[in-house]
Formats: C-alpha cells, sequence, structure tokens
C-alpha cells in the first residue's frame, strides 16, 4: 500500500497539478483577464506593505530561481566545481538566508491581511488561504535544512534533483527516489505541487505578466498630484 502512496503522490499527482498549472493559467487570461493582476491593497493602507512585499518578493523569487535551478541542474553538470555535499551545503545556506528574509515579510502581509478590517473586506476568498499555505510551505522549507545537516554527502539533493528531473522529462519511476526520504522532504514537495494546483485560481497568476519591459523602458512615467 505504501508503494502505490508513494507513486500516486509523487509519480501521478505531479502531472496532475502542472495540468491544472497550464490550461488552467490558459483558461483563466482567455476568459477573465479582469482578475488576472496582483489586486494590490497598498492604496487602502501602506503600513507595513512596503516592507513587508520587498522582503516578500525578494525571498521568495531567490528560493523559487534556486529550487529551480538546484533541482533541475543534471548532477554531471556541477562535478568539475563541486561535490553534491558542498552543493547541498550552499543550497541550506542560500535557503535558510532568503528563507528568513521571506518569512519576515511573509508574518508582516499576513498580520496587515487579518488584522486590518479594510484589507478583509476587500480580500478576495482565495487571498488568506494562499497566503497561508505559502507561509506553511517556507516552513516546511526552513525545516529541511536540519534534516539535511544531519547527513551532508548531498545524496538527499541528488534524490530529489532526480525525481524532479525524471518528472520533468517524463521518464518513469520518478517516485522511486523519493520513496526513502524523510517525511519533511516529502511534505515540502506535496505542498509545492499543491501550490501549483492551485495557482490558476488565485491572484498568482499575476507572475505570468512580470512587467519586464520597464526595464529598458525609455523614460519614467509623469505623476501629476491635484492643486
Amino acid at each position: 500500500m505504501a508503494d502505490y502512496i508513494n507513486q500516486f503522490f509523487f509519480g501521478i499527482y505531479p502531472y496532475v497539478a502542472l495540468t491544472v498549472f497550464f490550461v488552467g493559467s490558459l483558461l483563466r487570461y482567455d476568459r477573465d483577464q479582469y482578475t488576472w493582476k496582483a489586486s494590490s491593497s497598498q492604496l487602502l493602507i501602506k503600513k507595513d506593505m512596503r516592507l513587508g512585499s520587498n522582503l516578500f518578493h525578494i525571498g521568495i523569487i531567490a528560493l523559487f530561481f534556486g529550487h529551480l535551478v538546484g533541482l533541475l541542474t543534471p548532477e554531471w553538470s556541477y562535478h568539475l566545481v563541486m561535490s553534491p555535499g558542498t552543493k547541498q551545503v550552499l543550497a541550506m545556506t542560500a535557503g535558510g538566508i532568503f528563507g528568513v528574509i521571506c518569512l519576515a515579510g511573509m508574518l508582516l502581509l499576513i498580520r496587515r491581511r487579518i488584522t486590518d478590517p479594510r484589507i478583509r473586506a476587500t480580500s478576495q476568498a482565495a487571498d488568506l488561504p494562499i497566503l497561508l499555505i505559502l507561509f506553511l510551505q517556507l516552513v516546511l522549507g526552513l525545516l529541511t535544512i536540519p534534516y539535511s545537516a544531519q547527513h551532508l554527502d548531498g545524496s538527499s539533493m541528488v534524490a530529489l534533483a532526480s525525481w524532479a528531473q525524471h518528472i520533468v522529462t517524463f521518464r518513469g519511476d520518478a517516485a522511486a527516489f523519493v520513496a526513502g526520504e524523510a517525511w519533511v522532504f516529502k511534505a515540502h514537495l506535496f505542498l509545492g505541487m499543491t501550490i501549483f494546483l492551485l495557482f490558476p485560481f488565485t491572484r498568482l497568476v499575476h507572475i505570468w505578466s512580470v512587467p519586464l519591459q520597464y526595464l529598458n523602458r525609455s523614460g519614467y512615467q509623469i505623476v501629476r498630484k491635484r492643486g
């Protein structure tokens, strides 16, 4: 039974989550573009918004690309410069630093959304739940650090990376790589896939529309105050 459960959650569920992620995002963009936005509440109240949002976004962006590179980089490609153990220590250090930064920002944003009546009144149904799910995912990620520290040979990192690479390349038996890993790694993977599953139904869809064109715009935006 344990093998079937492991196969479902780490061999089948990833494809269910990714299918909903891509197809759901496409359908929402096609049918409901008015809701395709971050819905910032900064105009309602600025307290904790700038600091919390900046800390959260700096941390979450660094963590996302760190996971992306760490999980999808083939093992043979970094053997010339570092061992799996060294890579694991780097991941633990960077993940810990940016995880704490992200956690600080997230706590400010959660407190703001829960305690301010104006923010609560204008929040959509999915706003607070997805923020709490991201918070739980971040806590699980930080909890993996002491587990990783118990074996610094990089074996867990290699296993998790092999799982991710088998999933994205549609190779079979991906679930076998994580079958023997600690519960916290499995919970972190499962909740991460669940976030992809919920993504099209939340304000997270604004990530697709990151305004990269602003980086090379020719002029400044002109803002005029009322007299």
